[in-house]
């Protein structure tokens, strides 16, 4: 099953990919959403319960933040370990990753 397609991408029902993307520096929009853009970081906190992770994108000069929550931790912690492992390739590629 594709990331951008699997149940567990969610929180309380809302999906969360793709993120919504927020600038953090550069002359872009403020907000973007969709599959754009190319992936810089990823971070999560260290908390054992952390549900979230925040992703880094870069799209054309600007940068932006997006997250994704989670209702379900061991699929968040997942998801984090293999992005971090995406890092420098689109999000739309991200987003055709096998999760099954």
């Amino acid at each position: 099953m594709l990331l951008r397609d699997h149940p567990l991408m969610s929180s309380y029902g809302i999906p969360s990919w793709p993120p919504m993307w927020m600038l953090l520096n550069g002359p872009g929009p403020t907000r973007l959403t969709g599959e754009i853009g190319i992936l810089k970081g990823i971070r999560a906190n260290d908390l054992p319960s952390t549900r979230r992770c925040f992703l880094y994108m870069q799209n054309e000069e600007s940068s932006y933040l997006g997250y994704l929550l989670f209702d379900d931790i061991a699929f968040s912690r997942y998801i984090t370990a293999v992005l971090k492992c995406y890092c420098n390739r689109s999000i739309a590629e991200i987003g055709s990753i096998d999760v099954s």
